[in-house]
């Protein structure tokens, strides 16, 4: 535990060590938690805010055995224990949400709501599979830094893509700075993470869902056949909006998660 809590000072856990409700924020594939800096200053006076580097990304650089999902969410909850979190509304962006749904699986008790911020429940199809392969060998031939030239741009939706390129450049610069060995272990991790509709069916707390109606990485097809499963779902589309509404739809986005945090009572 200690171990964990001397991450804090290595910058790899943010806490706020707010009295309120706790928000803790997961962030996506080739990510850090340096994406939630901007989006999460508006909850800081009424909520505790965590953002936690997932490992193998950010400033959470220590070696790993394995980058699976459940490995991810083992993780997680090493450092909730160790924060003495109990209870916690827990949101995961894209990556983030498979590593939320995971820790939902194991430890659902410590959640008071859940939010899939471009995210699924879903596990890759064949053809997904297929590409998450291909993008495997594509950086092990050409390198980290060719496929974050061309990976980032395409997440925003085309028809405002143009007025992101300062985001584009950050978020190409925080997935230059990952190590290959955590970003190849991260695919593979995709890649074999399982369907966890059923967490979504048994889930005894509310559900949050976020999608971008121009999201080719979690599709609006996708996010709609999963909406109705949870007994207490809410549900935000955006238009003009691919996968990355933290910048791409803020307002709207902090609403709708501040509602959702507001509605929960516990």
């Amino acid at each position: 535990m200690s171990e964990i809590l001397k991450n804090m000072d290595e910058q790899i856990i943010t806490d706020s060590g707010g009295a309120g409700k706790v928000l803790v924020f997961l962030h996506g594939f080739l990510e850090s938690k340096a994406v939630w800096d901007t989006f999460t200053q508006p909850f800081l006076e009424a909520y505790r805010v965590i953002a936690i580097d997932l490992p193998g990304f950010g400033k959470n650089t220590a070696p790993r055995t394995s980058y699976s999902m459940e490995e991810a969410a083992a993780y997680v909850y090493q450092v909730l224990k160790a924060l003495e979190i109990k209870k916690c509304v827990l949101v995961g962006h894209s990556m983030g949400g498979y590593v939320a749904l995971a820790f939902a699986e194991k430890y659902r008790t410590m959640l008071s709501g859940l939010c899939l911020f471009h995210s699924s429940a879903l596990p890759d199809t064949k053809e997904k599979k297929e590409v998450r392969t291909k993008t495997i060998k594509f950086i092990k031939k050409n390198g980290l830094d060719v496929f974050m030239n061309s990976f980032v741009a395409p997440l925003f939706s085309p028809a405002r893509r143009k007025y992101f390129s300062k985001e584009i450049k950050m978020l190409t610069a925080i997935g230059k700075n990952t190590s290959i060995e955590a970003v190849l272990g991260a695919v593979k991790g995709m890649r074999n993470r399982k369907k966890r509709t059923k967490v979504l069916k048994d889930a005894r707390y509310p559900v949050l869902f976020i999608a971008g109606k121009d999201d080719q990485a979690v599709t609006l097809e996708q996010t709609l056949a999963q909406c109705t499963i949870p007994a207490n779902a809410t549900v935000l589309l955006l238009a003009n909006t691919g996968h990355m509404g933290m910048f791409e739809k803020p307002l709207e986005t902090q609403n709708a998660l501040r509602a959702f945090a507001e509605s929960i009572l516990v």
